[in-house]
């Protein structure tokens, strides 16, 4: 028999991979994901792993389609890097073996992937540690300016609030912090959490308070110095401009309306800038001689230093609408009020009211910016008038499952001076009502009465829209001339003097988005909100009564303590009977504290 020839010698090692190029692209992509904490280096993971334990060697991306893992989209990404690796090497360039030099035979093939792996993930590693400075005139940009100009005024609180850190944010961001780009769900405000990531700016509390780390206040403060000296470049500049002019000015009328619109840009940006530095050196202390004019304008600068306002003439004066008065139920009812509007030429907008049906808000004027598809987001003051519409069957229903006494309570808290209910068909409808027609008209009574509600009653839909087109009017007249000055619910409170506002011609009122975030129902509440809500279940115990007992008591804990220093059961029983509520300064009475004690002291099922 003929026997085969026999070749001795040392076997030549095989790689652990039949496909060491494909391996390494994807090993690239994993990592890639992985440093962006992507979910996809999980996806390239598994693929990897298939790939390992595939014997053959693979032609391309496509025939990589018949293993576990691998879809249409990695082996499209192997694809194109195939052939780019074909243009770089030529199209015979071995793709089975990697290329390795010949004077280690017994080296392990992995070893040089291996080690230019690890060359790249030092480069990666090294780009990784570069300090984050955030764009300019982007959301993160603007945050830590406004926080860091915030922190250099006297007095400053240390911390912002998010919608006060919005509004003043706003004129050092192109992009709005409340209405995202057309097409993106992305508004300048979502680049808060890279700044929290990046260890520059602190989120604490309920409600969110903002605040700079001292990593943060370092870069804000180069940011800020940056920002104020080409600011004084552009004036010396602008001014060196004027300085050099002597003769008549020449117009050039091959100017195209490009290079225009690109002037009034940089002139925008400019007047911002001043305004900024301004702001700044009003705040440090540093205010010229001759914007010091008196008392007056003193108080109007330090109103400007804690807020935004809007002049005379700046501003309109519009009604908002709740969504729910024009959709849902009765619909024909409804669009009958939105017409009634439309026919009294009454500007209006429906949007969604957290408390009340309508209400009336100051918004800034502004002009559309050539080439975008929306005008810039104006600013929005809530005026303090605020309506709560009810019609007799609402108003039956209300007081049935208790909405009524919670609606009137929420109308107190929500900070406008003036509530008004507005009742609709006070005639024989009521006739025909679970609940008497002379106890509807007692709780209308009640309202205007003992609540202190401006009641006003009409017959139908038509006057309703009449009421609300005179009141639309009223306020354009009586707000004609005021400057109207943004102020912070947390930090002023729910009041204020309207008398002496009206004979200054000026006016505090709060933001729209910070009112209608306060007034959310079933939004996080305090022990205090919850003590308050408890009191409210307890028949008897009306939001004024409530509110009395909060002055002394203001949680539950400090209630109890107050019992446990009473020497006898009496004495507990009658602790809240001397409290004064109300304008009229009743006593609480022994009754209702005697229900109040038992309510918290006795254990097991009340008698």
């Amino acid at each position: 028999m003929p026997t085969d020839q026999v070749c001795l010698g040392r076997k030549r090692p095989v790689p652990s991979c039949p496909n060491p190029l494909f391996l390494q692209w994807l090993t690239e992509l994993r990592d890639s994901a992985k440093e962006k904490g992507l979910k996809t280096q999980y996806v390239y993971q598994k693929a990897i792993n298939s790939l390992k334990k595939y014997p053959l060697p693979l032609k391309n991306g496509k025939e990589a389609k018949i293993l576990q893992n691998f879809g249409d989209g990695i082996c499209k990404i192997l694809d194109e890097r195939l052939q780019k690796h074909y243009r770089e090497h030529g199209s015979d360039a071995p793709i089975h073996l990697m290329e390795e030099p010949r004077k280690e035979p017994s080296g392990n093939l992995s070893e040089p992937m291996k080690r230019t792996q690890r060359e790249v993930r030092k480069e990666k590693g090294t780009k990784k540690k570069r300090e984050y400075v955030p764009q300019k005139r982007s959301g993160g940009y603007a945050v830590l300016l406004t926080l860091y100009r915030h922190a250099q005024m006297p007095g400053s609180k240390g911390f912002m609030f998010r919608n006060e850190l919005q509004t003043e944010a706003q004129p050092l961001c192109e992009k709005s912090f409340t209405v995202p780009d057309l097409g993106s769900k992305y508004t300048a405000w979502s680049s808060v959490s890279t700044l929290i990531q990046k260890d520059l700016l602190v989120k604490t509390h309920n409600p969110a308070r903002y605040s700079l780390t001292d990593q943060g206040l370092a870069l804000a403060e180069r940011l800020d110095s940056e920002e104020t000296r080409e600011a004084k470049e552009h004036v010396e500049q602008m001014s060196g401009e004027e300085d050099s002019r002597d003769g008549p000015d020449v117009v050039d009328l091959t100017l195209v309306e490009d290079e225009e619109e690109q002037e009034d840009k940089e002139s925008c940006k400019t007047s911002e800038r001043l305004a900024t530095a301004l702001s700044v050196n009003q705040a440090t202390g540093h205010i010229s001689e001759s914007d010091a004019a008196g008392k007056s304008q003193t108080l109007e600068t330090g109103r400007t230093a804690m807020g935004w306002y809007l002049t005379p003439g700046s501003y309109e004066i519009v009604l908002c609408v709740d969504v729910i008065e024009t959709t849902g139920g009765s619909s024909g009812r409804k669009q009958e009020l939105v017409k009634e509007l439309q026919r009294n030429c009454v500007t209006f907008d429906i949007r969604k009211l957290n408390v009340g049906d309508f209400l009336w808000v100051a918004r800034e004027k502004v002009t559309p910016v050539p080439g975008q598809l929306r005008p810039p987001v104006g600013k929005e003051l809530v005026l303090d008038y605020i309506i709560e519409r009810k019609r007799m069957d609402d108003l039956c229903g209300s007081i049935i499952d208790g909405r009524f006494r919670e609606q009137k309570f929420r109308l107190k808290r929500c900070g406008l001076r003036k509530p008004i209910y507005l009742v609709e068909e006070c005639g024989s409808a009521a006739a025909h009502l679970s609940i008497p027609e002379s106890t509807l008209q007692q709780a209308i009574v009640n309202t205007q009465v003992v609540d202190g509600f401006f009641v006003k009653r009409v017959q139908d839909v038509k006057e309703s829209a009449a009421y609300l087109t005179i009141m639309t009017r009223y306020l354009q007249k009586l707000y004609h001339n005021c400057t109207l000055f943004c102020r912070s619910r947390e930090l002023e409170g729910d009041g204020g003097d309207e008398s002496e506002q009206t004979a200054n011609l000026s006016c505090s009122l709060m933001a729209f988005t910070e009112f209608n975030y306060g007034a959310i129902k079933n939004k996080c509440q305090t022990v205090r909100e919850v003590f308050a809500r408890q009191l409210m279940q307890i028949s008897g115990v009306s939001g004024d009564k409530a509110a009395a007992v909060l002055e002394h008591y203001s949680t539950v804990s400090s209630l109890l303590q107050a019992y446990d220093r009473c020497s006898s059961e009496s004495e507990k029983e009658k602790l809240l009977s001397s409290i004064k509520y109300g304008k009229l300064k009743r006593n609480l009475g022994p009754a209702l504290s005697r229900t109040i004690y038992q309510l918290y002291c006795t254990r097991g099922p009340l008698s």
